[in-house]
């Protein structure tokens, strides 16, 4: 079960960003369980959308309570980040990124026990929840992503999402973070934007209300419709069971990665 969830190459780049356990002088005390085991722990926890009390101690070993105290120390050293960069890293430097269009959009998740980065979702009447930015590359890989309540309106995540992608490294050259081209759709219809994006040597190719219609929107943004229905995957994404924002952005965090890891390891 562990080797099946965390591959060999996966695990690699894991432990060039997981920090280094805390030692013990004094001695004494229960054997820490191995990164490797609590990994495959966490990554069951978000694909299977369980309990952290539901998850099968005698397939792991970790206790459930132990790997959600492993995974809110690694949020906290921002872990999950620094793994989806370095896989996008390893996607780039093979040139599997394709720059030449981007795409931005959102998803809203019902955040069952609120918290922070909550809001009343206004097409969901009113109930509590909160939403997923997403930007990804031509064929859907995401590159950069964010939280925010269901109530904040899509056009403030352009900026600071853009302002997200990493450095990534490339075949050749230098490394690069900007697209060549930016779709997104009707909600981000804003001349304050449009200048943004041409001041930062971004194409943008945003839709007008009223004008344009949605087949034609969707002739280059059906990938990032897509993956969105790859984060489905991640069962803990259905809904928001986390009240820290950090732990619900790390599960998201966690599902971009095994999504990037995906074609990486095709």
């Amino acid at each position: 079960m562990v080797e099946r969830l965390v591959l060999d190459e996966l695990w690699e780049l894991f432990q060039r960003v997981v920090p280094e356990a805390p030692s013990r002088p004094q001695g004494g005390g229960r054997r820490r369980h191995g990164d490797r085991e609590v990994l495959s722990a966490i990554v069951f926890v978000a694909t299977s959308g369980c309990t952290w009390q539901q998850l099968p101690t005698a397939s792991f070993g970790p206790s459930g309570a132990t790997a959600h105290r492993r995974f809110t120390e690694w949020t906290k050293a921002r872990v999950w980040a620094e793994l989806h960069r370095l896989v996008l890293d390893e996607l780039g430097s093979r040139g599997e990124l394709d720059w030449s269009r981007c795409a931005i959009d959102s998803v809203n998740m019902r955040a069952l026990k609120k918290g922070e980065l909550t809001g009343p979702n206004p097409v969901d009447w009113g109930k509590y929840g909160s939403k997923i930015h997403l930007i990804t590359e031509r064929t859907g890989l995401p590159l950069s992503i964010g939280i925010s309540g269901a109530n904040t309106h899509d056009s403030l995540a352009l900026i600071p999402l853009v302002k997200g992608i990493p450095p990534i490294r490339s075949r050749r050259g230098p490394r690069r973070r900007r697209p060549h081209k930016l779709h997104a759709d009707k909600g981000y219809d804003y001349n304050h934007l449009r200048r943004w994006l041409a001041g930062r040597g971004i194409r943008h190719r945003i839709a007008r209300k009223g004008i344009e219609t949605s087949q034609r929107l969707g002739r280059h943004r059906w990938t990032i419709e897509r993956t969105m229905a790859w984060l489905a995957g991640c069962r803990r994404l259905h809904r928001r069971y986390e009240r820290k924002a950090d732990h619900f952005l790390a599960f998201t965090s966690i599902a971009c990665t095994l999504i990037c890891y995906r074609r990486l390891d095709r």
